[in-house]
């Protein structure tokens, strides 16, 4: 059984289609990426799937409880920190977290023992006293994190956590997230790739409402155009050796990039994705009796897909 599973999930206001027959599951254990451009849909999916906001059409379950027909039997399986944490500044940590888990439901004989191992897990002991309102931005991002983790769901569904933080406390929340998927599933939406990329073994790409992708990183940037990109610097005539690599199989065009210093010529060679011709390349240019100093294969990022799956161009 999957932890998420949306089934043709869709969102209007008035005549705006914020999210449209979105489809996807989440397996347990799984740490997902859920990217997109802003307004692509990825906060109202997310409002979705935690019962914030019903769907206009279609459904999802959570722990194999329906969102509409279970709908507390599913949020107990999931916590959730908005993309703006919703503190009460007049509150200290620990009162603040023993009021949460209160809310929640939790049995008055485990709040100590459960808001104490939230405290621990996300570096918060140093500020448990201190009042909300004397918190930087990443204790309190800290403290949103923590009132997710009450309740221990399986499922952690986190919207832009690292938002507005400097680039040492996006360290600490990345790491506190990487150490958290031991034990539960997540769902993180970020706007920051290459944290997807360090973290994620899963992405799904949204694009106006629509999902454009779902698949792990690897596959994504194996079947992307740019994945059979090969750039070559040699010294010579261009006409023959342009005609010669478009001969190769696998080669869709060769493209003349600039002319170097030294005479030294550089091509970009694009082929079939998945396909390696640096070895045929470079021997058709010695072949020609031409000397090369350089050859690269182009390793495409999530970035790359990112943008290949959202440009409008």
């Amino acid at each position: 059984m999957s932890m998420v599973t949306a089934e043709h999930l869709h969102k209007v206001f008035g005549r705006f289609v914020a999210v449209c027959d979105a489809s996807f599951s989440i397996e347990k254990g799984e740490i997902v990426g859920f990217l997109g451009p802003n307004g692509a849909g990825k906060t109202t999916t997310m409002k979705m799937l935690t019962g914030y906001m019903p769907p206009t059409a279609g459904t999802a379950s959570i722990a194999g409880y329906d969102i509409l027909d279970h709908p507390l039997d599913a949020r107990r399986h999931m916590g959730y920190m908005p993309e703006s944490v919703p503190l009460y500044d007049d509150m200290r940590v620990y009162d603040y977290l023993d009021y949460r888990a209160r809310l929640k439901g939790i049995h008055s004989a485990d709040v100590w023992q459960q808001v104490g191992n939230a405290i621990d897990r996300c570096g918060l002991e140093p500020k448990r006293r201190s009042m909300i309102s004397t918190l930087s931005k990443g204790y309190r991002q800290r403290v949103g994190l923590a009132d997710a983790l009450l309740g221990k769901p399986d499922l952690l569904i986190l919207d832009e956590p690292t938002n507005g933080l400097d680039p040492n406390q996006i360290r600490q929340i990345r790491e506190l997230i990487r150490s958290l998927a031991n034990e539960h599933t997540v769902i993180l939406s970020t706007h920051i790739l290459s944290e997807v990329e360090m973290i994620c073994n899963k992405v799904i790409i949204i694009e106006q409402g629509r999902i454009k992708a779902a698949d792990t990183p690897a596959n994504l940037t194996a079947n992307l155009r740019a994945a059979g990109r090969v750039s070559i610097e040699f010294k010579g005539a261009l006409e023959p050796v342009v005609k010669a690599l478009e001969s190769l199989p696998p080669v869709k065009k060769v493209i003349h990039e600039s002319t170097l210093p030294g005479g030294w010529e550089r091509l970009l060679v694009r082929a079939e994705p998945g396909t390696d011709t640096r070895e045929k390349a470079a021997a058709i240019v010695t072949g020609l009796g031409y000397p090369i100093r350089h050859v690269y294969r182009h390793i495409p990022s999530l970035e790359d897909v990112f943008v290949e799956m959202t440009r409008h161009d």
